[in-house]
C-alpha cells in the first residue's frame, strides 16, 4: 500500500504544506474530544505508524515521540465537555479540528481530514473515509491526538478516582457504568450521553 498516495496526489497540484488531521474521543461518555494535525516532511513514511485503533498504548506513546521530533508542526487541540453538550459531538469535533488546523506554526495550504465530513477551512481540504489507515499524515494525527486526549484522562483518572478513567479513558465499558449508577456523573462526563445509561 502507498501511505503517501493522498499527500503525492495533493503535491502534483502545487500544494507544500499538506496536514494531515484526526480526532479521538467522539464515543466516550466522559472527556473532552481531542483533535491532532500535522504537517510532515515531503515524501516521509514514519516506520509502525498506523490507525491508531491498530496500535498498543505503548507502540502509541513511543511513536508520539518520533512524530512529533519528525513533523515539520503539530498542534493538537481540544474540545470541551461543555462545547459537546451545546454544540453536540459532530460540530464539537469539526471545531476543534479547525483548532488543530488553524494552531499549526507552520500554516497548512491543504488539509487531509479523515472521515466524511469537512470543518470550516480556510484553506482547501478533502475528506478521506478510514484515512487514518491509508494516509501517513492522518494516520499521524491519529495517534498524536489519541495518546494526546489518553494522557489527559490519566490525569482525571487522579482527579476523580471512583471511575476508574485510567481504564477506559472514559469510554463506556461495564466498569465505568457500574460507577456512574453507584455515583452518578461527575463535572466531566457528557450528561447528553448518559440519559440511556441513568434511566435504566
Amino acid at each position: 500500500m502507498d501511505w503517501l498516495k493522498y499527500e503525492k496526489d495533493v503535491q502534483t497540484q502545487g500544494f507544500l504544506h499538506i496536514c494531515g488531521v484526526d480526532e479521538a474521543g467522539r464515543g466516550p461518555l466522559a472527556g473532552p474530544v481531542c483533535a491532532a494535525a500535522v504537517i510532515l516532511p515531503s515524501n516521509t513514511i514514519i516506520d509502525g505508524v498506523n490507525d491508531s485503533k491498530k496500535l498498543s498504548e505503548k507502540k502509541r506513546e513511543a511513536l508520539f515521540d518520533v512524530i512529533t521530533e519528525t513533523a515539520l508542526t503539530y498542534c493538537v487541540a481540544f474540545g470541551t465537555v461543555d462545547e459537546i453538550e451545546e454544540y453536540n459531538i459532530l460540530n464539537a469535533t469539526m471545531l476543534t479540528m479547525k483548532r488543530a488546523v488553524e494552531g499549526l506554526k507552520l500554516s497548512a495550504d491543504y488539509a487531509l481530514i479523515d472521515g466524511n465530513r469537512l470543518p470550516l477551512l480556510d484553506i482547501d481540504a478533502k475528506a478521506i473515509v478510514k484515512g487514518d489507515a491509508t494516509s501517513m499524515s492522518i494516520a499521524a494525527a491519529s495517534i498524536l491526538a489519541k495518546v494526546s486526549r489518553d494522557r489527559l484522562m490519566l490525569e482525571m483518572a487522579k482527579k476523580y478516582p471512583q471511575y476508574s478513567f485510567e481504564k477506559h479513558k472514559g469510554y463506556g465499558t461495564k466498569v465505568h457504568i457500574e460507577a456512574l449508577k453507584e455515583y452518578g456523573p461527575c463535572p466531566i462526563h457528557r450528561k447528553s450521553f448518559l440519559k440511556k445509561i441513568l434511566s435504566k
